[in-house]
């Protein structure tokens, strides 16, 4: 008897196939992007995302109370505000989108945790995630500061967790001495601490409504895709400032930056992008792929790399359909 044919004879049913799975996927693994479009009734599908939408606040209440109850693991909130300007002053307001939906959501019972995006981007007149310096760069320090009054802004709002995606050096220092001189010491802060400058956000900008507006890149403050060793630099300097979980964005193909953040002995989550959902999406539309069978070989790829959790598109419709 050789080991070959036991390997085999525990692949010959998909009931047995389950019993050997080393990697598994629950509902609870899955966390939930919600674009809230503060000018919005309704809803409103993003065209480049076929499937996601921008919700109006009362829109985004009814699809939160949903995910809930599919035990989705938690949502994490992205705002498109009724104006941009250059000191992205929506992001920090007290009446902000991000603010305004989180204290809906906690108004209205529901106990779904909420991930609160904490970025300028969306925010800012020229589409990028701070101000721009005489060098039409981020202003690192500049930057910091709208940070730190955001995260306070949005814990006071009542945010479950703080999740700092600009990639400026610094931000989780920040951050976590303003909200501790706040008060709110107790708020994790899931830090973007791996983020690269990735062809793969170009959805997410059409879905934040900054595609009109954004040019250029933002290679001099988000990591080189080129780059492995670096990764572990920054995720090992987030952790000294004080970050409580460590992102890697994107997902797909960034699954050894996975593998080596899980070293470090911190929960690791995964960004499956906005481009990664796209592409999967329009080539099950186009009949080359069987867009259920590769969403599923995709999350589990992820999860096996050593995501704990993975925000995804695809959460909704992979537990209502897989699970």
């Amino acid at each position: 008897m050789t080991s070959f044919a036991r390997h085999r004879r525990m692949r010959l049913s998909p009931a047995l196939r389950r019993l050997r799975s080393e990697t598994t996927i629950n509902a609870s693994d899955l966390i939930m992007p919600i674009f809230v479009n503060e000018s919005l009734d309704g809803s409103r599908e993003i065209s480049s995302m076929p499937g996601v939408f921008q919700f109006g606040y009362d829109k985004a209440l009814e699809k939160i109370s949903e995910i809930e109850s599919l035990n989705i693991g938690a949502v994490i909130l992205f705002g498109i505000p009724a104006i941009k300007d250059d000191k992205a002053s929506a992001a920090y307001a007290e009446n902000g989108v991000i603010q305004t939906m989180t204290r809906k959501i906690k108004e209205s019972g529901l106990k779904i945790p909420v991930i609160a995006d904490t970025c300028q981007c969306e925010y800012t007149a020229n589409g990028h995630c701070g101000p721009l310096d005489q060098h039409q760069c981020v202003d690192n320090d500049k930057t910091l500061e709208w940070l730190k009054k955001t995260a306070i802004s949005q814990a006071k709002a009542g945010a479950d967790i703080i999740a700092p995606s600009t990639m400026v050096d610094g931000m989780i220092k920040s951050i976590r001495e303003g909200l501790d001189a706040s008060g709110y010491e107790n708020i994790p802060i899931l830090s973007y601490g791996a983020k690269y400058a990735s062809s793969f956000y170009g959805p997410f900008r059409d879905a934040a409504g900054s595609s009109g507006q954004f040019s250029g890149d933002r290679k001099n403050h988000q990591m080189d895709p080129a780059n492995r060793q670096e990764a572990m630099i920054e995720l090992k300097s987030d952790i000294d400032e004080g970050a409580d979980i460590l992102m890697v964005k994107p997902a797909m193909t960034y699954l050894d930056i996975i593998s080596d953040a899980k070293t470090l002995g911190y929960p690791v989550w995964a960004y499956n992008v906005s481009g990664e959902y796209a592409l999967i999406k329009m080539g099950a539309k186009a009949g080359i792929c069987d867009e259920n069978a590769m969403v599923d070989e995709t999350l589990k790829s992820i999860r096996r790399a050593g995501a704990d959790k993975i925000i995804t598109y695809f959460a909704e419709d992979y537990v209502k359909k897989m699970l």
